[in-house]
């Protein structure tokens, strides 16, 4: 049976029975619509992955699965997208969980700097932490019916200021917006984290009320302008951002014919097998370019500064989320961060996406 003919049949049993009072509709074509529900713009960083993903799903299904987009929270407000999944009012989302420190206790334990080098890398270590870590995988699934299609991230994220920063002396007493474990690392490393949604940083940065940023990626910080203000690009040595997740209603996604399910595993394999890297590497390379023109200064500590940092901020940044995340909710931190380490010694050296600012130094 030929693929299409296979995708509708399956589609009409489903409508028939399975899909009943699930929020996408088959239609009298046998089609499958569901909604893509997104807190960030399309040209934000995991956008054009999460673009890639919905559109090769469309395809590959000859149309069958056909995905209604909703970009920069036009559906939902930003910290509601995990809540829409569980409760069906979005069948797919991409959840940051710096948004959701309180709901995914055991996922902060994903999110940290100074561990490791590379961002394709640390999507590996994601998955493979949620293969072997059941309370990682109930944390979604159960608690909060959302099934982990893939593990994204936000690359890289720049140390950007209004002055240049040339050593860690130079970050005291600055007033940085930070996200998530962001926020700690700022603190560590001397500054003041301002808490600020990501609509609000220009004008806070125009008007003098922030001195730099810190959580936010490379391509969406060019994206969004901050530059303009905030020229100076710095690599402090931390490491990939920011660890997400696109995420499905696990009733939802049960509810998929057979065909529909292998052809989102396959989509995904090719995701882990290279296509962030790829994807992720063209647009690092693109914004580099448009961030030069526009004035950027891509700078980096020195190798013993980054030594130092890395000093300040591990192993205390993991020790505090055993302690005082961990421990409470029952927890074991230290299972959980030993699988993490394996897969960071496994993917790690492997990694090959390059930092904005070793696109534009080592040229």
């Amino acid at each position: 049976m030929k693929r299409r003919e296979f995708i509708k049949s399956a589609g009409l049993v489903a409508g028939a029975g399975t899909l009943v009072g699930f929020p996408y509709v088959v239609t009298a074509k046998n089609k499958i619509s569901i909604k893509f529900d997104s807190y960030i713009s399309e040209t934000a960083g995991p956008s054009g992955l999460d673009e890639w993903f919905l559109s090769e799903l469309e395809k590959r299904s000859d149309g069958v699965v056909k995905v209604r987009r909703y970009w920069a929270a036009s559906l939902n407000k930003v910290g509601e997208h995990l809540s829409a999944v569980r409760d069906n009012t979005s069948e797919m989302s991409l959840i940051s969980p710096g948004y959701y420190q309180a709901d995914l206790p055991v996922t902060r334990g994903l999110e940290w700097y100074y561990k490791m080098q590379h961002a394709d890398a640390l999507q590996l270590v994601c998955r493979d932490v949620y293969d072997q870590f059941e309370p990682l995988r109930d944390e979604w699934e159960k608690r909060h019916r959302a099934r982990v299609m893939y593990w994204t991230n936000w690359n890289y994220a720049p140390f950007i200021t209004r002055k240049p920063i040339k050593s860690l002396d130079d970050m005291k007493g600055l007033r940085i917006r930070g996200y998530g474990v962001a926020t700690d690392v700022i603190e560590r490393l001397g500054g003041t984290a301002v808490p600020m949604a990501a609509p609000e940083v220009y004008t806070a940065l125009e008007r003098g009320v922030l001195d730099g940023v810190y959580g936010f990626d490379f391509i969406t910080a060019v994206a969004y302008k901050l530059h303009e203000i905030a020229p100076h690009f710095t690599d402090i040595g931390d490491g990939p951002h920011a660890p997400s997740a696109t995420v499905i209603n696990v009733d939802v996604w049960n509810s998929f014919p057979p065909e529909i399910k292998t052809i989102c595993n396959e989509i995904v394999s090719e995701i882990y097998a290279g296509k962030y890297t790829e994807i992720m590497n063209g647009l690092n390379h693109k914004y580099v370019t448009k961030a030069q023109g526009e004035g950027v200064k891509f700078s980096r500590l020195s190798e013993d500064q980054k030594k130092v940092a890395q000093g300040l901020i591990q192993p205390a940044q993991v020790q505090k989320w055993q302690e005082t995340v961990a421990k409470p909710a029952g927890i074991d931190g230290e299972k959980m961060q030993s699988l993490i380490d394996a897969a960071i010694a496994k993917h790690d050296p492997s990694g090959t996406l390059k930092r904005p600012s070793e696109i534009a130094l080592d040229a």
